[in-house]
């Protein structure tokens, strides 16, 4: 006869057992913020709200099904301590849970994962073992040392109590929000969007669910496509919260019946998000937070009118990462501009193609004059520009404007 534990094991991710996580996330979390954007909702046509789960103690949602997972253990497991595989925020959601409930914990993370989710977790008092280049090499020598230590595997997203605390999120938009018509989330292993899919279908069917995807690691995508879980030969993304490059049959067996699509969206668009949530909503977000934002185009039709939630799942991102990632996005936005310009070598030359940005109304950012390149003649020099534009049509005007002074140009994508 199986025990009440065993049962509720057995049963599956239920509304049931999302209420009894938020039961236990009370003591430890408070609800996240629901946030109004009039910028984007008047950009898209509708209403826009941002669930900022980047606000959480550790910057990700992902410390909601850790907690749960971990507050759930008997007496006999908490002794032994937990071990997991993360690229970054679930080994923080773990570390953060363990400390908070006394419990000694090990992660297993990238050896290319971002400097300041490996700082983070250390200090929360977790042990690191750095090993494998991907999440997935991770989480199959996690799997390995639980069995070998004893330790309680606490998996990202193949767990039911895990998917029950990410699912506490949607109980608070439906509080924070009852008549939601749209929510969007990001997708990795599928773990929030699963959680947050159960809740929805169940409380309040006609909300459409999105799932949002990196392009360049779209395994639930394919996986649903096919109508079975698949695995990726390779995973190429720089959103590393999201970079999984196989589904698990339980994230995927919720997320067929219940969510309405996945989108996907590439590096340089998501680029873009973090620049826009950043200047428009003052959010800091990583790619994994910001992808939601990302694939907002694809469905701007669909959502005309709607009342629309955007999870941002998370904020961690490295400073010398994000100079990079809003570089990136100024130049999808069209708001830098890159050329390479031959003008000849005479004086004067550089002070005139200069005054001829200035009166197309572009600023100089940097200007890299290289009179020894040796493909070019002695009578000419090569200069690379990177200038600040106002979008994309200016920037077709100051190209055609510089073609009128320069003797040739090339434009850096």
């Amino acid at each position: 006869m199986k025990t009440e534990k065993a049962k509720k094991k057995s049963a599956g991710v239920t509304l049931a057992s999302i209420r009894e996580a938020a039961d236990v996330l009370r003591a430890h979390l408070l609800p996240s913020p629901l946030l109004y954007n009039p910028w984007m909702s008047s950009a898209y046509g509708c209403e826009i709200y941002l669930k900022l789960e980047n606000m959480q103690p550790i910057g990700s949602f992902k410390i909601r099904g850790a907690t749960n997972k971990i507050a759930q253990l008997s007496p006999a497991e908490r002794k032994r301590g937990v071990i997991a595989a993360s690229a970054g925020n679930h080994a923080q959601g773990v570390a953060w849970g363990a400390r908070k409930l006394g419990v000694k914990a090990t992660i297993v993370m990238p050896k290319g994962a971002p400097i300041v989710k490996v700082q983070n977790t250390e200090s929360l008092g977790a042990e690191v073992l750095l090993a494998g280049d991907t999440y997935d090499e991770c989480s199959m020598l996690a799997q390995k040392l639980a069995k070998k230590t004893g330790k309680v595997l606490v998996h990202a997203f193949d767990d039911d109590e895990v998917i029950a605390g990410q699912g506490t999120a949607a109980l608070e938009i439906l509080e924070q929000l009852p008549d939601v018509d749209a929510v969007i989330c990001s997708v990795g292993g599928g773990g929030l969007l699963a959680g947050v899919a159960t809740v929805m279908k169940e409380l309040r069917p006609k909300t459409k669910i999105f799932g949002a995807q990196a392009s360049g690691a779209p395994a639930m995508a394919q996986s649903l496509k096919k109508g079975r879980p698949v695995t990726l030969d390779r995973v190429e993304t720089f959103a590393d919260g999201i970079a999984v490059g196989g589904t698990r049959k339980r994230t995927f067996d919720i997320l067929r019946k219940r969510v309405d699509r996945v989108l996907l969206a590439d590096d340089e668009s998501i680029a873009a998000a973090i620049l826009t949530l950043a200047e428009k909503a003052k959010v800091v977000s990583e790619g994994a937070g910001a992808v939601s934002v990302a694939v907002l185009d694809q469905v701007k039709k669909e959502l005309k009118g709607k009342k629309v939630v955007i999870v941002v799942g998370g904020g961690n991102i490295d400073v010398n990462v994000l100079n990079r990632v809003i570089d990136r996005g100024l130049i999808r936005k069209g708001r830098r501009l890159r050329v390479n310009v031959l003008i000849s070598d005479r004086p004067g030359s550089l002070a005139r193609l200069t005054a001829k940005i200035a009166e197309a109304g572009a600023n100089v950012i940097q200007a890299i004059h290289d009179r020894s390149e040796p493909s070019t003649t002695l009578d000419r020099t090569e200069v690379a520009l990177t200038l600040e534009t106002r979008g994309h049509e200016h920037s077709a005007e100051v190209i055609k404007a510089l073609r009128k002074e320069v003797l040739d140009l090339h434009v850096v994508h």
